[in-house]
């Protein structure tokens, strides 16, 4: 067990403080069946990805704000299949309001049930798909959660799960716990957690399974 300071805490939502594999996955599936593409390319790149990017980079001929809204519609009806991540309702019901963020690349209104539906608290700082012109893995998001805590990135340490976030928060200059089973080996990468039942918090430190 490692204790680590960090002023702010940033949270990514899909995959990091929710599970909601099942519904992004399906979500994708109903949009490949529409368009006859293949599931397993949208797979490989999607997660921890705004969806608008996702189908530019796929189906760069079709109206993309169209598209992703459609995907979001079918999304939010899936929210059902959505669960919290263990420990992560108590580790941030443990938290200073002014402490901590989530930064997601989902829109606000697809972010915001799946943190109700959990009795998640909700953060006064959220940065979303709409608030950002480059989503992850470019550093923007992280930037502008650190910038809207008062916060230098270099203070700030991220919970991810993808590798598009990971980096994002990397470039931003941000440390990073992976929630989850990725790997990535960087200085700044403080190792994996499973999930976030070993996880504490006291006066701006956590004590963690890393």
């Amino acid at each position: 067990m490692n204790t680590v300071a960090a002023k702010g805490l940033i949270f990514d939502l899909d995959g990091t403080l929710v599970d909601s594999h099942r519904a992004v996955e399906q979500a994708w599936a109903r949009w490949c069946d529409r368009h006859g593409i293949p599931l397993s390319d949208v797979l490989a790149i999607c997660h921890g990805v705004r969806s608008e990017e996702t189908i530019r980079r796929l189906a760069p001929q079709l109206d993309v704000a169209a598209e992703a809204a459609w995907l979001e519609v079918v999304e939010r009806s899936l929210n059902d299949s959505v669960t919290a991540i263990p420990g992560a309702r108590e580790l941030l019901c443990s938290l200073p309001d002014y402490g901590w963020a989530i930064c997601t690349s989902g829109s606000l209104p697809l972010s915001i049930p799946k943190l109700d539906r959990n009795e998640l608290p909700l953060p006064r700082i959220r940065v979303t798909a709409e608030q950002v012109t480059r989503g992850k893995p470019d550093p923007e998001p992280y930037l502008l959660a650190a910038r809207l805590l008062g916060m230098a990135a270099q203070d700030c340490l991220v919970f991810e799960d993808a590798p598009a976030g990971i980096a994002s928060a990397l470039a931003a200059g941000c440390r990073v716990v992976i929630v989850g089973g990725c790997r990535h080996e960087h200085e700044r990468v403080l190792g994996n957690i499973p999930d976030y039942r070993q996880v504490g918090y006291h006066n701006g430190r956590l004590n963690l399974p890393v």
